[in-house]
């Protein structure tokens, strides 16, 4: 695919068309040709066809691409494709239209897809029947670790990490994110020298902790590749330098490349404990995944053995939304069967939930929690007092 090139193509779906007309490939042709010309198309050739006992298509050849129509006269349907692409810009859907003036259909539905160059996107699942588009201008990167399916890419956010199709981070909205992740933790628990990082593979989360006083930040993630894609190509988190630093354990920060899963094991053996523990994975899926084992009960019994005495649990728990709020549900149960206290905190300024866990039982931790933050090193910039008091009062779904 060149850099240059971009189209337009149109599907559209004409219903309660006159059955004689639909039956009739010669006045269709015309129709066609017409509304290709008026709309600044080449047309090359055309080739049309009757079927028995009834129906047509019609199929124009075009120096910018193609366009087609195929009819069902015993519904009066037409089903139209429009496919241009170079200069020709909204010539397809100003074709379609005009397609639809002469055809005096009843019920027009109608798509554009960008093709080529402009054509470039992902389409994120949300929740079933439901998918958000996100129009990547320049992809920088494409790959696929052994572990997943990486994109990193200029869209209206600016850089964004996907993986497998769903987004991780993007260059607008990334600070809210990991504040909203890691300031409730700052401020919950009893001290601050060592932190554990589960996932979070820009790297942003790290540097926040240290910049917040933490004097040992241990970062686990499995995949190796995509921890070192996003230090050179996203504009936040590690640099290549400090990543190599990290992997070296020169500084505060020491990265170690293994499963989170067998780490916790490695630390339970060492007798290690840490202040605050962040799990920071691809969303929990509500079908079965590799990954939701770090999710679940036993993962979380082991997450709290490895607390210092005050030590909180921070997890990225899913979105408060209705229409996909079921790992949210999950979480807030197992947290409650886990731990004595549990602290929900949800930005107004983003989608996600997180959920903040003490194994001893606190009456009401927020007060406390916006006292210290304005002792803390670390100077949010998306969480503030009132913003705190907010985001703690957890979704009514999860109340009721």
């Amino acid at each position: 695919m060149t850099a240059e090139f971009t189209g337009r193509h149109v599907l559209a779906e004409f219903g309660g068309v006159d059955p004689v007309l639909c039956d009739d490939p010669e006045r269709l042709e015309a129709a066609l040709r017409a509304a290709l010309t008026e709309a600044g198309a080449t047309v090359c050739d055309v080739v049309r066809r009757k079927f028995a006992p009834q129906g047509a298509t019609v199929l124009a050849l075009l120096a910018e691409s193609h366009a087609s129509l195929h009819t069902y006269p015993e519904s009066g349907d037409i089903f139209v494709d429009v496919f241009t692409c170079g200069s020709l810009g909204a010539g397809a859907e100003h074709a379609v239209e005009l397609l639809r003036k002469a055809l005096d259909p009843k019920e027009v539905r109608m798509s554009t897809v960008p093709r080529g160059r402009a054509g470039q996107r992902i389409e994120e699942p949300l929740a079933p029947g439901l998918t958000r588009v996100w129009e990547l201008s320049e992809v920088v990167v494409d790959t696929h670790t052994p572990y997943q399916h990486m994109v990193i890419a200029r869209t209206e956010q600016g850089i964004s990490l996907f993986s497998d199709g769903d987004r991780q981070s993007t260059e607008a909205a990334q600070l809210t994110y990991h504040e909203a992740m890691m300031v409730p933790a700052f401020v919950l628990a009893e001290k601050l020298d060592t932190v554990l990082i589960i996932g979070s593979g820009e790297g942003v989360a790290s540097r926040m902790a240290v910049a917040a006083g933490v004097t040992r930040v241990d970062h686990v993630d499995i995949d190796r590749l995509e921890v070192e894609l996003c230090a050179r190509h996203l504009p936040y988190g590690y640099t290549p330098e400090e990543l190599d630093a990290a992997v070296r354990g020169d500084g505060p920060i020491t990265v170690h490349y293994a499963d989170g899963w067998d780490f916790l094991a490695r630390a339970a053996t060492a007798g290690t404990r840490y202040d605050v523990i962040v799990i920071d994975l691809p969303d929990e899926r509500p079908e079965e995944a590799q990954h939701n084992r770090l999710y679940e009960a036993e993962f979380l019994t082991r997450c709290r053995e490895r607390l210092a005495p005050g030590g909180v649990l921070a997890a990225q728990a899913g979105c408060a939304t209705l229409w996909r709020n079921e790992t949210l549900k999950r979480s807030w149960q197992r947290f409650h069967d886990h731990f004595g206290t549990v602290v929900h905190y949800g930005s107004d300024e983003h989608e996600w939930s997180f959920l903040f866990g003490l194994a001893d039982r606190i009456g009401d931790p927020v007060p406390g929690m916006i006292d210290r933050l304005g002792t803390l090193p670390y100077r949010a910039s998306t969480v503030d007092a009132r913003a705190l008091w907010r985001g703690t009062i957890e979704p009514r779904s999860l109340r009721a």
